[in-house]
């Protein structure tokens, strides 16, 4: 029987941050809580990219500290629930990630599914509605992915993806910033795109709001080691920076024209 405990399904970092910007990395932690006992799963499946986005995490907060932008992370594999996933989603608390079975995720009943629905999705949902709250309207909404380079057995042949579902524009300017600048394989909507239900986030948080917004997927054969993952992070704050900022300068060029 679980514990009726609570669990830490949340944290938000440099929550003091100056920047009118919002990091979210949702697939940030392996950490199953014990009430879930290992959900069945050996310590190659914690370890690998099906329990969390491998490197992402300190990606997220080398950008966070670069950008002077808060973070949202969550504390939960998605393995016992996937927070980019609306609760109706059969993914949102899967039986089985790419080539591997998860029993602890079995034949759950429909109260088992509301309590990791509510142990670790509802909590931190409120926490990322709280800082785009704080932010308001002017707010620009990212968030940060790993991606494993070789799925089902195939090799992806890509670095970088920007997602977008609704609103494409951050991930277009990313796009063209990194092939002007980087030598880099960039893509718009792989390896993942809305047809995979990987746009839950930008959904909800970015896209009722009409926030700008993109996810970025960065190969995880980039973020190895902690030197990698500073490197990342220095390749991507200033384009992060040019692209967000291409965007204000537009909008106010556009308010003197109107105003001319």
């Amino acid at each position: 029987m679980q514990s009726s405990q609570s669990i830490t399904a949340v944290s938000c970092i440099n929550e003091g941050a100056s920047a009118p910007l919002l990091l979210v990395c949702e697939h940030a932690s392996p950490n199953i809580p014990k009430r879930y006992q290992s959900l069945g799963v050996d310590d190659e499946v914690l370890s690998s990219h099906v329990a969390f986005d491998i490197g992402a995490a300190e990606l997220a907060k080398q950008l966070s500290a670069r950008l002077d932008a808060r973070l949202v992370v969550g504390e939960v594999s998605r393995l016992v629930y996937d927070c980019n996933r609306p609760p109706e989603a059969p993914d949102a608390v899967p039986e089985k990630c790419e080539v591997f079975e998860i029993p602890g995720n079995r034949n759950l009943n429909p109260r088992q599914l509301e309590d990791r629905h509510a142990q670790v999705y509802l909590p931190f949902e409120s926490v990322v509605r709280q800082q785009l709250d704080e932010l308001g309207q002017l707010a620009t909404f990212i968030t940060i992915h790993s991606f494993t380079p070789i799925y089902y057995g195939k090799r992806r042949d890509l670095d970088f993806g920007f997602l977008c579902s609704t609103d494409e524009r951050l991930s277009l300017r990313l796009l063209q910033i990194m092939r002007d600048r980087t030598e880099y394989r960039c893509a718009i909507n792989e390896p993942y795109g809305p047809d995979d239900g990987v746009a839950h986030t930008l959904d909800v948080h970015a896209n009722k709001r009409g926030l700008l917004n993109t996810m970025i997927e960065v190969n995880n054969d980039l973020l190895r080691s902690s030197d990698d993952q500073i490197a990342m992070a220095d390749l991507l704050a200033p384009l992060i920076n040019e692209a967000i900022r291409s965007f204000a300068a537009s909008s106010f060029s556009n308010a003197e024209t109107a105003k001319a």
